[in-house]
Order: C-alpha cells, then structure tokens, then sequence
C-alpha cells in the first residue's frame, strides 16, 4: 500500500475480517473506506481509505472482480471455511477470462487474487464450524490454465507467491496461508526460487541415501510442513538408517499432467523430484483426494499415499487437529515405517514412542487445555538458525 500510494491503483476486498486475519498493518498507511460521516469513537475511516470492509463475502469478491476489469489491483482476504461462499462468482469469472482471452483484441487484465487465512487447521476457538479447505476442491475442479493454487510454507515463501500473483494477468490465484506464528524454513532468496520452481526437495531435512530414497516425505501447506519436518526429526534419531527425501510443494499444479495444466512438471522432472518408484507419503492442508486426483495419469500414481483433513475437527488443540485427521508428526511417522516396511528394533522403539507420546497427548489437553510442551514449543534440530536452510529444486 505505501509503494502503490502514488498510483493508488490497489484495493484489499474483507468481509469484517481484516483485524482478525492480522492484516490490520496495512491501517498504518491507508484506512477503510466510507463516503458517510466520520464519528469521534469510529476506528480507521477515511474517504480515501484503501481497504473496503462489509461483511459480505458476496460484496467483497464481486467488487474486487468489478475492480480488476477496470485494470487495476486488488486481494480479497477470507476466512477458508467461507470461500465457497463465492464459489460461483469465481468460476462465471474464470469462464469469462476464458472467453475474453479467445477475442485478440481484449488487453490483459490484472489477476483476481484470494487469500485464504484462518484456515482449518488453527480454528482454535471457532471449531468445526470454521473448518473446512473444499474451496481448493471447487478451484481445482476447473483444472484450467486461468486458475493458481499456492500454499506457502512460510513467511518468505508467501512473500515470493504474492510478488508473483500481484504481478500476474488473467487468472485467479488462490493463495493459503495461515495467521498464527509458524518457523522460517527458508531464506528469502531460497523462498523465491522455490517457489518459482512449484515444487522442491528440502536436502536440509534429509538423512544421507536421499538419492535413493526408501520413502518420500511430501507436504503442501504451512501445518502438514511443520508436522511433516517434525517427523522427519523424529525418523533421523530413531532410524537413522532409514534414507527419506523430504519434498516441499508450494504451487498445487505443478503435480498435475502438464497435459492437464501448463504448470505441471514434465513427467522427467517429476521423477527426479519423486523418484519414479518409491513411495510417496504426501500430507496436505485439503482432502486427501485432492493429491490422489492430481496425480492421476502420472506414472506409478497408486504408490502416493495421501494424508490431510478427513473431517475430523472441534473446538481444540492446534496439535490435537492434526492427531484427529491422523496427521500428526507421530501419524506420519508410523506411516513411513509402514511403507517402507521397517519392522526392526528402531522401527519398534519409534512405533512405542509415537503411541506413547499420542496417548500423553489425550490426557494433556484434557487437563491443561493446550499441547504438550515437546509439541509446542519443537524446533528444527539443526545448528543453523531457521530461514538459513538451502534448497535443492526441480529445473524447469
């Protein structure tokens, strides 16, 4: 907003969320608009205020659409339980863009961009009510060449997918990102080439034999990463023999077809980021289903093995999500031993660690109402500080 102020070409579109999304910041250098008159108690108004708030999800996205038809700039932020409240009005937008691209002389218009925050997994207090990621279904169904889906891992990974969708023409890019605190995996100029890549190994995370993996750890969104990376913690001190790669997806498409989607990677590129053979235990922030459709028609497709949100959800424990939709670090960490069948003293000892600690957990937050101290407050291991770890990424 402080670099658009001489343009002023640049609108956010939030259905009365934008201070419970933690996108209040931006009231720093710019304020809500209304054309009505300004009272002594009324917070952020001004007539030339950038932000436009109602709470009307079908208000907020059809002006952000009326806005970009007009060339200029805009993000709608919203709850991700709420996004299918808008379901149709984005997709009669991506036919339109679709349509409008087979007329020659129809100029470029500036990307209809999404940003889905207070997503399922940190609904602490809303609880089921607020826990639902089917908007990526409904984008997904499309599967066209006018639509994006990117989940960022962190902080700068979020920056770079947002450089770039801002900077993007004809289609809508849907971009999920939690609000809460999470680590920095990755160094803003590693964030960047990863996530203009789509997809990438985290070598860091990886035990040495990760060039002939037995399992592939993949993960796509800001929690099933965390929870994918504290497995793979738990892998390299109970087994560390056991050779895994860890591969990070922040742009959803690049595993589709590239038959199906222009970003979907060359099937070469895809085995040497998956291996053509080994199985893949992918841990998602949607459906499951979702990574089992995208997939289809790659080579080997039945050896990934997808985790993610089964519907399981109440008013809990960030951590206690995750064991409900069974996708816990300890969750993902019996399930590579299953797949890459492990049924050694190791293996044995981080099965009966993994029931144990699951079984602490349900007595914990039962009687101290938060996560167990060894989950909330786990950190990666390594000696470098979090957001210095480099990157090995898939060429494109």
């Amino acid at each position: 907003m402080r670099r658009n102020a001489d343009s002023a070409n640049l609108r956010i579109f939030c259905p009365d969320e934008l201070v419970s999304n933690r996108l209040d910041a931006v009231f720093d250098v710019t304020a809500r608009c209304t054309m009505q008159s300004i009272h002594s108690d009324d917070a952020h108004l001004s007539p030339d205020g950038r932000v436009l708030e109602v709470l009307s999800e079908h208000c907020c996205e059809g002006w952000l659409e009326g806005y970009v038809l007009t060339g200029r700039h805009g993000l709608f932020a919203c709850y991700e339980a709420f996004a299918p409240i808008v379901d149709s009005m984005v997709n009669q937008h991506v036919k339109w863009l679709k349509a409008a691209s087979e007329v020659p002389w129809r100029r470029p218009l500036p990307a209809l961009n999404i940003l889905l925050t207070s997503h399922t997994w940190r609904q602490d207090h809303n609880g089921y009510s607020h826990q639902g990621p089917g908007f990526i279904d409904n984008v997904l169904n499309r599967k066209h060449r006018h639509m994006r889906v990117y989940l960022a891992p962190d902080g700068n990974c979020l920056l770079a997918v947002a450089q770039h969708a801002f900077a993007s023409s004809d289609r809508v890019n849907l971009i999920i990102a939690g609000k809460q605190p999470m680590p920095q995996w990755l160094a803003l100029d590693d964030a960047i080439r990863h996530c203009a890549n789509g997809a990438g190994r985290w070598n860091w995370a990886e035990v040495g034999g990760a060039d002939n993996p037995a399992v592939d750890l993949a993960c796509a969104g800001d929690v099933p990463t965390l929870e994918t990376l504290a497995a793979a913690d738990l892998l390299r001190r109970f087994v560390p023999d056991l050779p895994f790669r860890v591969i990070n997806v922040v742009n959803l498409l690049a595993l589709a077809h590239p038959l199906d989607h222009p970003d979907g990677l060359p099937q070469a590129d895809f085995n040497s980021l998956f291996t053509a053979d080994r199985p893949v235990l992918f841990a998602f922030h949607g459906y499951p289903h979702v990574i089992d459709g995208l997939v289809d028609g790659r080579e080997q497709a039945a050896r990934f093995h997808s985790e993610g949100y089964r519907e399981e959800g109440t008013t809990t424990t960030p951590f206690d999500m995750v064991v409900l939709n069974r996708i816990s670090r300890y969750h993902l960490a019996e399930r590579t031993l299953d797949l890459a069948q492990r049924d050694d003293a190791a293996a044995a000892a981080l099965r009966a660690h993994c029931h144990e600690q699951l079984a602490d957990h349900a007595l914990y937050i039962r009687t101290r109402f938060e996560d167990l101290p060894e989950v909330r407050d786990w950190r990666w291991p390594d000696t470098r500080s979090p957001g210095a770890h480099r990157t090995t990424e898939t060429s494109r």
